[in-house]
């Protein structure tokens, strides 16, 4: 008998159900209240009169009406910046114990986002509230007494000062709670390793010794780690290996173009949960098996409002205009693209973190990411998010039964005019004409502005396909390989340029 793993499975349904349903908005609420109050102190606080916003009939909307919108380069260079000058109780009291390293998807250049101690207890607090939301999975008891292997970046944190840096993955592996380490693989040793190869070799050379339930990562990243594994053992599939992995926590990126690829690498069906753990915070995760759509943690230190995606809202740099009206979660709707903004306990505020969301179910405040602000197509009007785009390479993995783990494309000039020009990574021989043929109709049928376009500027569709390992080289050569790393989905033309000049050296 499972004696070990019934009792948790046991005490996860009891505190599930002891915790009942939650409230957002009321949530939303006291978080804000309690944002101000902590930080009405610092010289940010004072900057922009948290007592008086405290003191109104109508927080949120005080709120907003006095403290403007912060892309990272404005709050960096307005107040960040003067935390690595030794200054404290700048945007938070005190001082950080850590910056997360992270340079998105746009650049080389490392972004240094505070991550406080109260940060560090939000992300621990809501990762229970994960664990905990896994009752509503109806998982084996077994399940409970395996292992879980997070494939994140290093845990050997860099010094510099009074602080420690690396991504906020690193970072939250190494303040993984006491309880946990028994479960965490590949452990502290393995973890500590900064050389993504090297990490996964001495995983791959693990693997037989480990029982692995479940798995945590980024898709592509996870994906060629069990390649290796499957690689070096000669096996047929990772369950030859790990025959009790049953749960994949994905996070970083959607899933449904790596479906395909990643199933081809089990032996049987695994559950997949979304996570939106990002440099700023954990953001949501998937609470049921009913939906792939992801709740908001709106009780744990970040406080959220929602501008509604308008192309005239967002600035030529991708910060967003002032004039944009924001909403809190009580006046949101379904089926309405926004751009996230977030309050948190790092001292982030009014802050674009640079995605796009769509709410599926208001009252459960369940959301899907549909893409980025910088990433949206709209060059010549066609007006084309992320989630649209990957729609449409759903569509065509499905109509020519092939596996496209990656793509990128830009809205290219050439002589005649605009085309949306894709590089798939793929294996497959598929005419790449045909794969054209089929993601113009997709996209005429899915999308009208699309259908507009190209009536007008936008000239057709061209496809390259490449094998996807150049896709992960050109991450490893802007020193982007494994972590919190996700390839660009979309690229201006000057990166693109970049791309391509890289892609025929690589061919």
């Amino acid at each position: 008998m499972n004696i070990i793993g019934n009792f948790i499975k046991g005490v996860i349904n009891v505190t599930d159900k002891i915790t009942g349903d939650d409230d957002p908005i009321a949530d939303q609420k006291t978080v804000l209240q309690n944002l101000l109050e902590t930080a009405k102190d610092t010289s940010f606080g004072k900057a922009y009169e948290f007592e008086n916003i405290l003191n109104s009939d109508d927080q949120h909307q005080a709120f907003r009406n006095t403290v403007p919108y912060f892309d990272y380069n404005q709050i960096n260079e307005a107040w960040w910046h003067k935390l690595h000058e030794g200054q404290t109780d700048v945007t938070w009291p005190g001082s950080p114990d850590y910056f997360a390293l992270s340079s998105g998807t746009t650049g080389k250049t490392s972004k240094r986002i505070p991550v406080t101690g109260a940060m560090i207890d939000a992300i621990r607090q809501a990762g229970i509230k994960q664990v905990l939301a896994i009752s509503n999975f109806d998982l084996p008891a077994d399940f409970f007494e395996t292992g879980i292997l997070m494939l994140g970046s290093s845990t050997d944190l860099i010094e510099n000062d009074d602080h420690l840096e690396g991504e906020i993955s690193g970072i939250s592996a190494s303040n993984i709670p006491s309880w946990f380490s028994g479960y965490y693989k590949p452990g502290k040793e393995i973890a500590q390793i900064d050389d993504w190869d090297e990490r996964v070799a001495k995983i791959a050379e693990k693997a037989p010794d480990w029982d692995i339930g479940a798995l945590s990562g980024i898709p592509s990243w996870i994906e060629l780690m069990l390649k290796e594994v499957i690689k070096k053992h000669n096996l047929n599939n990772i369950h030859e290996i790990w025959p009790n992995l049953q749960v994949y926590t994905s996070g970083g990126v959607a899933f449904g173009p790596y479906e395909k690829s990643f199933n081809a690498l089990m032996g049987k069906p695994v559950t997949v949960i979304d996570t939106y753990l990002a440099s700023e915070g954990f953001i949501a995760f998937q609470a049921r098996p009913e939906t792939d759509a992801m709740k908001l943690v709106t009780d744990n230190g970040i406080y959220f409002e929602f501008v509604p995606f308008d192309p005239d809202y967002i600035l030529e740099d991708g910060s967003l205009s002032q004039d944009a009206p924001s909403l809190t979660l009580s006046e949101v709707e379904t089926g309405q693209n926004y751009v996230l903004i977030i309050s948190t306990v790092s001292g982030a505020w009014r802050y674009l973190i640079g995605d796009t969301i769509e709410f599926t179910d208001v009252e459960r405040a369940e959301i899907k990411i549909t893409g980025r602000t910088k990433f949206f197509l709209n060059t010549v009007g066609s007006q084309l998010s992320v989630n649209k785009l990957d729609d449409a390479l759903q569509d065509i993995m499905e109509t020519f039964d092939i596996e496209i783990p990656e793509y990128t494309l830009c809205a290219k000039k050439y002589e005649d005019g605009f085309y949306h020009t894709w590089y798939l990574g793929t294996s497959a021989t598929q005419d790449p004409n045909e794969i054209a043929e089929k993601l113009d109709a997709s996209l005429k049928a899915a999308n009208k502005n699309y259908k507009v376009a190209r009536s007008k500027a936008l000239k057709g569709v061209k496809v390259f396909t490449i094998n996807p390992d150049v896709f992960y080289s050109w991450n490893d050569s802007n020193k982007k390989k494994g972590g919190q790393v996700k390839m660009e989905r979309v690229m201006k033309e000057d990166k693109f340029a970049e791309w391509e000049a890289f892609v025929e050296k690589h061919q």
